[in-house]
Formats: structure tokens, C-alpha cells, sequence
């Protein structure tokens, strides 16, 4: 609009040769063209400076959309992983309860086989009290420790001082046992020797208190074996010595305690050591 202005202010000075114009009238139409000259010149400047502002606009428009764009194909890769995540999780838990109810199942076929093994193995105290009954007044004594059942018999029971030849007492004693034994073939047996503190004297064959322990558990389990007809792949002869003692004084009493054949029954746990393989 100011250029039209101007032209037509151009146009005027240039009539203004064929008419004559009064001096006053000169000056204010001279005044209006530098008021529009001016005019023209700052509109310039600040068309230049907006069509700057848009070019930087652009710039920064252009650069918002390829940020945009990453945005997108950025959020596109985390939904394609969470996808995978997830079917991944989901597929893991699946196949983490499975593996646990079949944990579960095997503790219980465990704690059944192990509940089992217990019941047994109160029956067999049970059983082996009532048949050595009468023998308990001279120190037999049958007690559960560790799932086990152990029957002990003191040496004045089986042996005569230093001897390792079983009495007719103590043979009795081992016949009543083995009738229970024949009856519970499931059942392992070991047969442990143990002596007192007190230095062996001169026995011949027996040099020390380890030979009398072994040598005595022998001859209980050759007992066993050939008189009573317990199959020997069922025994374990083993000497402990001196150093297992069940009391840890030095009194004729304390020494009488320790020396002693232990006869350790245990139940055949193939099935259990199977299962937890």
C-alpha cells in the first residue's frame, strides 16, 4: 500500500512539471515522500528479519519432525521388545511352574518315602525292646538317634575281660536280635566295637584297643552270619577304638559305659536315593 503511495507521489512530482505548485505545498509533499522512503525502508528490514524467523522456524520445524520420526521408529523397537519380553516371560514362568510342581511333587513322594523310613523304624525299636526285654537289666539298651535304630550291648553282656569271644549270655542276647533281623531283610546292620581309654595288656593277637574293637565287632558279625543265618551282604564290621565314648569320665563306671558293641540298624534307602538323584 506505502508503494502505491509513493508511485503516486512520483506521479504528482511529475505532473507538478505542468502545474505550479506553491513552495509550501513542495516542502510537505517533499516531507510525505522521505516519511514514505523511511516507511519502505524499515518495512524492508523487518520483512527480511521475518522472512528469517521463518527460515529458522523451518529449520526447526524440519528437525522436530526427523526428532519425531527417531521418536517413532525408536518407540516401535521398545514395543517389538516389549512384545518379546513378554512372550519370553511368559513362556519362563510357564516352564518355572512346571519345573516347581514337579519339585513339589518330588519333595512329597520324599517326605513320604522319609515319613515311611520313620514308622519303620519306631516298629522296629518297637519290636527289638520286646524281644531283648530280659536283657535290658544287663545293659542293652535300644534308642533311635538319626533315623537309626541303635542297639547297644555293654562288653560284660558279650565278653569276658580282654576276650573276643562271646559268651553264652551274650549269645542269647545276639539270637533274639537275629530273629527280628531274618524278619526285616530291608533293613542294614552295622556292627561297631568300642573299648575304654585303658592301654590293652598282653593279649597275643590283640595289640591295642583298635584290634580289640574290630576284633570283637568280627566276631559278632561271623555270629550273625554262620550261626543265626543273616545274609553277610547285610553287615559291617567296623572297630571305632577309644575314641567314640558315650561317657567322657574316668570312673570304673565310665569305662564300663564306653566299652561296648553298638549294632546300628538302618532302612535301605535305594528308593529314596533314587528319587533325589
Amino acid at each position: 500500500m506505502k508503494k502505491s503511495v509513493l508511485i503516486a507521489v512520483i506521479t504528482l512530482l511529475f505532473l507538478s512539471s505542468c502545474v505550479v505548485l506553491s513552495k509550501k505545498k513542495y516542502e510537505k509533499l517533499i516531507a510525505q515522500k522521505d516519511s514514505l522512503s523511511t516507511g519502505w525502508d524499515a518495512d524492508q528490514v523487518k520483512v527480511a528479519s521475518l522472512q528469517e524467523q521463518i527460515k529458522s522456524l523451518q529449520t526447526d520445524t524440519a528437525n522436530l519432525r526427523a526428532k519425531i520420526a527417531d521418536y517413532q521408529t525408536q518407540l516401535e523397537g521398545l514395543n517389538s521388545n516389549y512384545a518379546t519380553l513378554r512372550n519370553n516371560t511368559s513362556s519362563e514362568i510357564n516352564k518355572l511352574s512346571a519345573d516347581l510342581e514337579k519339585r513339589e511333587a518330588r519333595l512329597k513322594e520324599v517326605e513320604e518315602i522319609l515319613k515311611k523310613r520313620d514308622a519303620a523304624t519306631n516298629a522296629l525299636k518297637e519290636k527289638l525292646q520286646q524281644a531283648l526285654l530280659g536283657f535290658q537289666q544287663s545293659g542293652l539298651t535300644v534308642e533311635i538317634r538319626n533315623g537309626k535304630v541303635y542297639v547297644s550291648l555293654t562288653d560284660k553282656l558279650l565278653f569276658s575281660t580282654g576276650s573276643i569271644v562271646i559268651d553264652d549270655k551274650g549269645k542269647q542276647a545276639l539270637k533274639e536280635l537275629a530273629k527280628v533281623l531274618n524278619t526285616q531283610p530291608e533293613i542294614n546292620i552295622a556292627v561297631e566295637g568300642h573299648t575304654d581309654n585303658q592301654k590293652v595288656g598282653n593279649l597275643g593277637q590283640i595289640k591295642d584297643n583298635w584290634d580289640l574293637s574290630v576284633l570283637r565287632a568280627t566276631s559278632v558279625v561271623r555270629y550273625l552270619t554262620e550261626l543265626q543265618n543273616i545274609s553277610p551282604e547285610r553287615l559291617t564290621a567296623t572297630g571305632k577304638g577309644q575314641y567314640q565314648p558315650i561317657a567322657l569320665g574316668n570312673t570304673p563306671e565310665d569305662r564300663s559305659k564306653n566299652r561296648r558293641i553298638e549294632i546300628v540298624l538302618s532302612p535301605k534307602l535305594d528308593e529314596l536315593y533314587n528319587l533325589i538323584k
